[in-house]
């Protein structure tokens, strides 16, 4: 079977097409920058047009039995047009759900935790929580979700919480500059829970949902088993970089107005609460990480510094 994977050039397409070529799956992997995507006897690398346009889903789905549609718009972002989110998030996969359908072509779509909750919660996350998405990238996810569930296309939908692993970007890449420093941090007192999601974990979960006919129809949240603390990260990131964790604390009220008086009243949101969310259902499946949190967060840090903690690994499924 060829498996056709969107955004096969990004952080975790480019993940998910190596582990899937290296068990030997035919992949078409589709990107705005096809040179991006890992090269393989069995990947053929093609462009993927802008997904704010019109899209011609056909040529891309010839000769396909399955679809992993990662490609979108990935975070949320003050100087993102709310109409660039539906477009880009809704729009083109509501197209493709419609192609899939006619074509009777199983569609995985990677939604986001955020489909289902804002940048915090207060109890624990399952699938059965009903949908509270708390600014346009979340809300673009949730409608493409419900595109998916009427199109009449066989389907998967995953949930992922954060992601992390080598070659990360965004928040986590600052994270990481800021541990590979002697810099003492003041975040010993960010102990509440966080839910992330090693790209390997992930990876690992679209292959299992690909290959399991009892996932069909159903939305999942994807998560290592256990939480970490904003301040057990830190730690780990520098224990695996050889430095001492150098973390003291202020109180989470001094540091959230001390971040709003700076203008980053959005990076207190991101990290002044907890966000746990369950994977019990998707575990029940069949399903199991193939990398502890620890051992994840550990290998992106050499990953990212590797002259100062050896040679770095990665784990992949």
């Amino acid at each position: 079977m060829r498996v056709l994977v969107t955004g096969a050039s990004g952080f975790a397409g480019r993940a998910l097409v190596a582990a899937m070529a290296e068990r030997g799956t035919k992949v078409r992997g589709a990107a705005r920058r096809p040179a991006g995507i890992p090269s393989s006897p069995f990947v053929e690398a093609v462009y993927l047009p802008d997904l704010a346009s019109d899209i011609d889903w056909g040529p891309l789905l010839e000769d396909v039995g399955a679809v992993v549609h990662l490609a979108g718009i990935a975070h949320a972002g003050s100087g993102i047009a709310q109409i660039r989110y539906d477009r880009v998030n809704r729009t083109a996969t509501d197209r493709l759900a419609q192609a899939c359908a006619t074509r009777n072509i199983r569609l995985v779509f990677i939604s986001s935790i955020r489909a289902q909750t804002g940048p915090s919660s207060d109890h624990i996350l399952t699938e059965q929580d009903p949908p509270r998405p708390s600014d346009a990238y979340g809300r673009s996810k949730l409608a493409a979700e419900d595109a998916i569930r009427v199109s009449g296309a066989p389907f998967t939908i995953l949930r992922p919480v954060v992601m992390y692993g080598p070659g990360v970007k965004g928040n986590l890449a600052t994270l990481l500059r800021l541990v590979d420093t002697s810099l003492p941090l003041p975040f010993a007192s960010l102990t509440h829970g966080r839910s992330l999601l090693a790209v390997d974990n992930l990876t690992s979960a679209i292959q299992h949902v690909l290959n399991d006919a009892r996932t069909a129809g159903a939305t999942y949240i994807v998560a290592d088993e256990k939480p970490v603390g904003l301040a057990d990260i830190l730690a780990i990131l520098r224990a695996a970089l050889n430095r001492n964790p150098r973390l003291f604390a202020l109180s989470p009220a001094f540091l959230s107005s001390a971040l709003k008086v700076c203008g980053h009243s959005d990076v207190w949101e991101r990290i002044g609460g907890g966000l746990v969310a369950d994977a019990a259902k998707l575990r029940a499946t069949g399903w199991r990480p193939v990398i502890d949190t620890k051992a994840g967060l550990a290998a992106m840090a050499q990953a990212a510094s590797p002259r100062k903690s050896g040679t770095a690994s990665r784990s992949t499924p």
